[in-house]
């Protein structure tokens, strides 16, 4: 009998991180038996919830994000980093010798620098996948001793000094499979009339919450329906506003069936969610988060709008007449939709997920 494949996926402290993981792990144990997929997160990130709710192998450590705004409280969390990080790297580096993994994937995070950083010291196959347009820290400074890179788009070639895949996002499996019908039943609207779904990443958006609550007026006036994530702190001070046009929730986990009702996506402009759109064709309005890391929401929502599947507004120029303006202009030009769905759809990678696997597990079983 073969020796059991081990492989470690580390990455997390948000959904942009912790999905393409759970993509790859999912598509991993799909291809063969012969294998455990363990992962690795951090005791503050979403994957604290998710991990143990799935019934995955993983381990969590105590690290956390450092904080760039000054205040005493985040001031306190970044001291408090001088003990997480010796923490973090002694209990890596005892799963490392317990577990003896054949190949470690980083899909970023704050989660995925000390997997990464012991796996390449340890001459352990050490693979990256990078979401973003602008690549992130633990990409930045480990791809050229990565043994390979994988990456969302070729727009992040440029900030890395070695060969990359461009392969596309690990997207979650299914999200292009929703059945219209089944949404409009589940979300209790009218599969007659068109739908814009409103929302912004999985902890919601205030910023999109009051630039749509500024135009709730065009929806009935127009006929148009709209599904509306507000996020779960927002949604008990904005769950007074729905309509039988106006469904409100704090948190959708059937976004299959969201994408498959809708006609046109309003979004932040994170990097997993921009390859949901376009592998399930959505024409969108992105209004990308201004305080991204090197703000690079903007530059993720720039290779979007370049390739004609997305209008993008700057947070910082927008008022409230715009969105309403833009969103009224695509919804009575179908011709529009109808080219933004196309471009889409070629920029689309829907085997970005079979394609990475594909890689890792040729260096897993040589």
């Amino acid at each position: 009998m073969d020796e059991e494949i081990r492989i470690m996926i580390a990455g997390g402290g948000t959904g942009g991180h912790l999905y393409p993981a759970l993509a790859i792990g999912e598509e991993i144990m799909k291809r063969t038996n012969n294998v455990k997929v363990h992962y690795i997160g951090s005791e503050f990130g979403l994957e604290a919830k998710i991990l143990p709710n799935k019934g995955l192998s993983h381990t969590l450590i105590p690290i956390s994000g450092f904080q760039r705004s000054l205040s005493i409280n985040n001031i306190v969390k970044n001291l408090a980093l001088f003990i997480r990080i010796p923490l973090s790297i002694k209990k890596i580096k005892s799963l490392f010798d317990k577990m003896d993994p054949k190949v470690i994937i980083g899909t970023g995070g704050y989660a995925s620098y000390i997997p990464v950083k012991i796996g390449i010291e340890r001459n352990i196959p050490t693979m990256i996948q990078e979401q973003n347009s602008y690549p992130g820290l633990t990409t930045r400074l480990f791809a050229k001793k990565a043994t390979a890179v994988f990456a969302g788009t070729k727009d992040s070639e440029p900030y890395l000094d070695t060969k990359i895949n461009v392969t596309g996002n690990p997207t979650r499996s299914g999200i292009d499979k929703g059945s219209k019908q089944i949404g409009c039943d589940v979300f209790q609207l009218d599969s007659s009339l068109q739908t814009i779904f409103l929302f912004g990443g999985s902890q919601g958006s205030v910023h999109l919450n009051n630039a749509i609550c500024s135009i709730l007026d065009i929806f009935d006036k127009n006929n148009i329906q709209l599904l509306w994530q507000t996020g779960k702190k927002n949604y008990s001070s904005l769950k007074h506003l729905e309509t039988e046009k106006i469904k409100i929730k704090p948190y959708i986990k059937e976004m299959n069936l969201a994408y498959a009702i809708s006609d046109l996506v309003i979004s932040r402009a994170g990097a997993l969610t921009l390859s949901e759109l376009l592998v399930c064709g959505m024409p969108s309005i992105l209004l990308p988060l201004p305080t991204a890391t090197a703000d690079h929401q903007t530059k993720n929502a720039e290779t979007i709008m370049r390739a004609g599947a997305a209008i993008m507004i700057n947070q910082n120029n927008m008022d409230n007449n715009i969105l309403g303006n833009i969103i009224l202009e695509l919804m009575k030009d179908k011709n529009k939709l109808s080219k933004m769905r196309k471009n889409a759809l070629q920029l689309a990678k829907p085997n970005a997920t079979k394609n990475i696997v594909k890689k890792i597990l040729e260096v897993a079983q040589a």
